[in-house]
């Protein structure tokens, strides 16, 4: 194999093209090591390749990647983020992080493939790209083997990102709404980039900056229709073309979500992108390595959509409300028990409790219904608090049949109701489960 004997550190090897790269690499005989942030969750990626746990933001030093580059001959940069956010500092992964790298891979005489964007200049109209740049120009300014990859919209067999909002957008029923349809965008098939790295890692092709894009653009609209022709799904009756004013308040809201945890495809940075389109100069790659890569209907003729993927996009497509009405529905149940404070702690005196016992119950669990029903809403703790609600709900009905069982009869079915509260978490919980 001809990666063989190749030691490569791949940063970001658990994300949607880090962990394509990290697969290919390794089928080509390369010694891979995975540099990934969180250890369980590159471990369930990447459960056969030697992890090295660690986080770009606190790499910014190149003192602090010596540990990291013992025994590797070429480091594959795949990390990045798309916008600033608890969990993501763009200046530090882009740009402060990766010229720390640079400057330690001058010292070992490491080479390095970085994964970069097309539009990443200094002057380009959002952070995302003025950091990439940056990121670029410092890998750039090092006496170091580099090779530069800024490929277009990635279309691989799994999807994140931009690939997934197109999933999403292609699996509403009957309508398709489209922003921007005449942007023009090109693509590329994650095996034409996965193929391109190992051209790098392999030193087979020469040394430079290159756009991985197939040769013409097409409009956003046809890209999205293409797509949703991919997945099978029926061709829609109305294309709704949605209004800047519209596109500007979603990415108003995804970008207050952001703050939140969420990391959603339609904040400010990736709409202003796709406003801007995505195109690239093919010239330089082919010239370089004599041939052209595929267009996307030869990219999507190479995937294959199972059942696994519709259901995926739909089920992408409903969680943002499902999080919203469990959300809703927890905070309401606790603010209606302070509300009806007496009436509520009736039912259980009733039954035979004392007033102050009951009173307490009451207000104990109001405040926990409206704690389950915010964090919901905290992206960290998300999945957790479903299983949360799940318990708490469970409990409520089994508390409730051994302490007033009357209720089972209640022409209003106030225990019946708590069955949807069960089951709904628990759909909820694995859409919530990261890569």
């Amino acid at each position: 194999m001809r990666l063989s004997g190749k030691n490569v550190l791949i940063l970001g090897a658990y994300g949607f093209i880090g962990a394509a790269v990290t697969r290919s690499l390794r089928a080509e005989g390369a010694q891979v090591s995975a540099f990934v942030r969180s250890g369980a969750t590159g471990a369930r990626v990447l459960p056969d390749v030697t992890l090295v746990q660690g986080d770009l933001r606190a790499c910014l030093r190149p003192e602090d990647w010596v540990a990291a580059l013992s025994g590797i001959g070429c480091v594959v940069n795949c990390a990045g983020a798309l916008q600033d956010g608890p969990a993501d500092d763009l200046e530090a992964v882009h740009h402060t992080a990766i010229a720390a790298l640079g400057k330690a891979c001058e010292q070992c005489g490491i080479a390095v493939v970085q994964i970069s964007a097309i539009g990443a200049t200094a002057d380009a109209g959002t952070d995302f790209m003025r950091t990439k740049a940056a990121g670029d120009a410092a890998l750039g300014a090092r006496a170091i083997p580099l090779w530069v990859f800024r490929p277009g919209l990635v279309i691989g067999q799994s999807d994140y990102g931009g690939t997934a909002l197109l999933r999403m957008l292609a699996a509403v029923p009957l309508l398709q709404p489209v922003a921007y349809p005449k942007t023009p965008v090109q693509c590329v098939g994650m095996p034409d980039l996965c193929h391109a790295v190992s051209a790098a890692v392999a030193k087979e092709l020469p040394q430079g900056a290159y756009d991985l894009v197939e040769d013409e653009p097409a409009p956003l609209s046809e890209v999205l229709e293409e797509t949703r022709r991919w997945m099978g799904f029926p061709t829609a009756r109305v294309t709704i073309h949605m209004p800047a004013f519209l596109t500007a308040s979603v990415a108003a809201c995804a970008d207050a979500l952001g703050w939140l945890g969420w990391r959603s495809p339609l904040r400010r940075n990736a709409l202003t992108l796709m406003a801007e389109g995505v195109v690239g100069n093919p010239a330089p790659y082919q010239t370089a390595s004599a041939q052209s890569l595929e267009t996307l209907p030869e990219i999507y003729a190479g995937l294959t959509c199972a059942r696994e993927h519709r259901l995926s996009a739909r089920m992408a497509l409903l969680m943002p409300l499902v999080v919203a009405v469990l959300s809703v529905f927890w905070v309401l149940s606790g603010v209606f028990g302070l509300v009806g404070l007496s009436q509520a702690a009736a039912v259980l005196t009733n039954a035979g409790w004392g007033v102050g016992m009951a009173t307490t119950s009451v207000l104990f669990w109001s405040l926990i219904d409206i704690a389950l029903g915010l964090a919901i809403l905290w992206r960290p703790w998300a999945a957790r608090a479903c299983l949360a609600q799940c318990g708490v709900a469970l409990f409520y009905l089994l508390a409730a049949s051994f302490a007033v069982p009357d209720l089972w009869l209640d022409p209003l079915g106030p225990l019946t109701k708590i069955l949807p509260a069960i089951v709904l978490p628990l759909v909820a919980w694995p859409l919530l489960q990261s890569r």
